[in-house]
This record gives C-alpha cells, sequence and structure tokens, in this order.
C-alpha cells in the first residue's frame, strides 16, 4: 500500500511539475512577445513624432520662400501638396505595421514629400538673397535636423522590428504567435531619393 502511495505521489508531483514547466514556457513566450510587439510600437511612435515634426515645419518653410521665389509656383504648388496628401497619413494606427500595403503606401507617401522638400531646397540656391534670410537659414537647419532624425528613427524601428519577427518565427514560440494573432512587422524599405537629408548649403 505504501508503494502505491509513493507512485501516486510521484507521479502527480511529475504531472504537476511537467504541467507547471509548459505553463512557465508559454506564458514566458507570451510575455516576452507582448514586450517586444510593444518594443515596436513604442519605435514606431517615434518615427510618427518626426514625420510631424517635419509636417509642422513645411508651412513656414513654403511661406518663407514664397516671399522670394513666388514665381516657382509649381515648386511650392507640390510641396504643399504632398504635406497635403502625408497629412492624413502621419499619425495611423500600428495595426499598419501588420499589412504591408499599408506600411508601403505609408512609406510612399512620407517620401514623396521628402522628394518634393529636396527640391524645393534645391530651387532655393538660385536666390542668394533667400538664402541669406535669417529665418530661412534656421527653418532649413531644423529641416535638415529632422530629415536625419527620420533616417535614425527608421532605422531604430527596422531593428525593433527585426528582432520582433525574427522572435516571433523562431520554433516553438511560432505556434505561440500564431496562436494569440502575433504577426510580422513590416520594413521601412531603403531608398536612395527618401533615405537621405536633403542637401543643404550654406
Amino acid at each position: 500500500m505504501k508503494a502505491l502511495t509513493k507512485k501516486i505521489l510521484i507521479t502527480v508531483g511529475t504531472i504537476i511539475a511537467v504541467i507547471f514547466i509548459i505553463y512557465r514556457f508559454f506564458a514566458g513566450t507570451y510575455n516576452s512577445i507582448v514586450a517586444k510587439d510593444e518594443g515596436v510600437s513604442s519605435q514606431w511612435a517615434q518615427v510618427q513624432n518626426q514625420y510631424q515634426r517635419r509636417m509642422d515645419l513645411i508651412p513656414n518653410l513654403v511661406s518663407t520662400v514664397k516671399g522670394y521665389a513666388s514665381h516657382e509656383s509649381e515648386v511650392l504648388t507640390a510641396v504643399t501638396e504632398a504635406r497635403s496628401r502625408a497629412g492624413g497619413m502621419v499619425n495611423i494606427d500600428s495595426e499598419a505595421l501588420n499589412d504591408p500595403e499599408t506600411f508601403k503606401k505609408y512609406q510612399q507617401v512620407q517620401d514623396s514629400l521628402s522628394s518634393s522638400l529636396q527640391r524645393l531646397l534645391m530651387v532655393t540656391e538660385n536666390y542668394p538673397e533667400l538664402k541669406a534670410n535669417e529665418n530661412f537659414l534656421a527653418l532649413q537647419s531644423q529641416l535638415e535636423g529632422t530629415e536625419n532624425r527620420i533616417s535614425v528613427e527608421r532605422m531604430r524601428y527596422n531593428e525593433a522590428a527585426k528582432d520582433y519577427n525574427v522572435y516571433i518565427r523562431q520554433f516553438p514560440k511560432s505556434i505561440i504567435a500564431n496562436m494569440n494573432g502575433f504577426r510580422t512587422k513590416s520594413y521601412f524599405e531603403a531608398s536612395q531619393e527618401a533615405q537621405s537629408a536633403p542637401q543643404i548649403q550654406f
């Protein structure tokens, strides 16, 4: 009888230990995925902050340039229209990170705005009096700094997304990720025109 009781206790103890180990693995993995997912979302917010900062600079920049180069209406209109298109796509829901098409569209709109700003700054090279304007120089410097911050934040976002994507695709973590609806995040793709800061000459 004692031997049977001992066997039962050992069996029950083993089952409890196995259940505890499985629980710890699932709970630990799930919590790690959540933490990495939040890291990606946090970095995404930083990217959006920099895009918003750029959006806020554009009206003053366009206004200053218009005062010296009003006949460059085509370039000024292109910047204004690109800003308008990007206006609805600065702060989008982080769910867009799970949808490659939405993410690609977001990147295209932002890249288009970067291209328009680069054309605007190239045009200003033809206006020495504009290049000497203190307000313009300050805006130009802020824009250059913002473009650099955008590049840095996009790189940090890609690093966070890569860390998350690799983690949820590894077996057996991939099973837990799929069971709980975690999907890989999209990356910013390098674009020569979009990733380089405007060439600003003082």
